[in-house]
């Protein structure tokens, strides 16, 4: 079998660990295997599943699969790749968010083709029944997972999961690595069907957009994931050239109000659910999350299924504001700022 390089690791020492595994043998016990049953999952739920499923190249076995997504804005001069070999979760891989994806398109981030899914995955030696956990740094907390977890679901992949988080990860004292290459072993992906009832394009958000305010307009809600200022269009975009400013009776809910403070987590559903309800979000209209690239839309899209918005009529607009600002006509006046 293929096998493509990843990391060779330096593994931090981890107490429990330690315990747990000889108390098993001690008493001659086998743990049944359990399925994670909630999309958010524990530092202390992976911990668990990893030493029940761990992700052995030689398990005949569906496994675990710790996936680090880590991605930072591009005025931001830190690498995704680089705080993965810094510090990471054992065996975990690295899905390259500016690589995989439409590299056809002029706008970043923009979903591969199925192909290119399939081809990124078998890389990966991520198997079609594995179930796969993402997680981000630990210095941002959760920001880029939720949007490689919506990938992967776009994509059919049947048990994904979030991380929520890897800061508190680190901070409980789970095991993690560092270091260089090593082996994983590729496997042959099964080229998926997309799911393109979940994906918003740019002509269907310009719709919504003109429609705004019209007599018998559909009501579709457009929530945008950026920063106040960039959405008022008193801030510049990260990316040099663009406009900042917001689409026509979008709501603006930034990523960061859907998180704790302190621990970058996802905050309680009762929580998000009241603050989207003070947002004005109505769960019987449907939705199209949208950010700068697409990657912290998911964040909102992430946050309304834990406050128990029906998943059937949200989408996520993929090109984003990147698109937008780049698409629209001046004339049809869809750049809208704050004065």
């Amino acid at each position: 079998m293929a096998t493509r390089v990843i990391f060779r690791s330096t593994r931090a020492f981890h107490p429990q660990q330690s315990f747990r595994s000889s108390q098993k043998i001690q008493f001659g016990f086998i743990e049944p295997r359990r399925n994670l049953s909630s999309y958010l999952v524990t530092p202390t739920e992976l911990a668990e599943a990893l030493r029940k499923s761990p992700p052995s190249p030689i398990c005949p076995e569906p496994r675990v699969i710790p996936l680090c997504a880590a991605w930072f804005l591009p005025n931001d001069e830190r690498k995704g790749i680089e705080v993965f070999r810094e510090k990471r979760i054992p065996k975990a891989r690295f899905f390259d968010l500016d690589k995989v994806i439409d590299k056809r398109s002029s706008y970043p981030h923009m979903l591969p083709s199925p192909k290119q899914f399939a081809e990124a995955m078998s890389s990966l030696g991520i198997r079609k029944e594995d179930t796969v956990v993402v997680y981000d740094s630990k210095e941002l907390g959760i920001f880029s997972a939720p949007r490689v977890g919506w990938t992967l679901k776009v994509f059919g992949h049947p048990k994904v999961h979030i991380l929520n988080n890897f800061k508190l990860w680190v901070e409980e004292g789970y095991p993690t690595e560092s270091g260089e290459f090593y082996n994983v072993e590729c496997n042959a992906y099964p080229i998926p069907k997309m799911e393109e009832d979940k994906v918003a394009s740019f002509e269907q958000v310009r719709e919504v957009a003109l429609d705004y305010k019209k007599e018998g307009a559909e009501g579709i809600q457009i929530l945008d994931a950026r920063p106040n200022g960039r959405f008022s269009g008193k801030d510049p975009e990260p990316r040099e050239g663009l406009s900042s400013g917001h689409m026509p009776g979008s709501i603006n809910i930034p990523f960061s109000s859907v998180l704790d403070p302190e621990t970058k987590a996802f905050l309680p559903g009762e929580q998000l659910k009241k603050l989207f309800e003070e947002k004005g979000v109505d769960p019987s209209k449907p939705i199209i999350s949208t950010c700068g690239t697409g990657v912290t839309a998911v964040v909102i899209d992430t946050a309304l299924d834990e406050a128990g918005y029906p998943s059937e009529t949200r989408r996520v607009y993929d090109g984003s504001w990147t698109e937008w600002a780049q698409r629209v006509n001046p004339s049809d006046s869809l750049i809208r700022k704050d004065e």
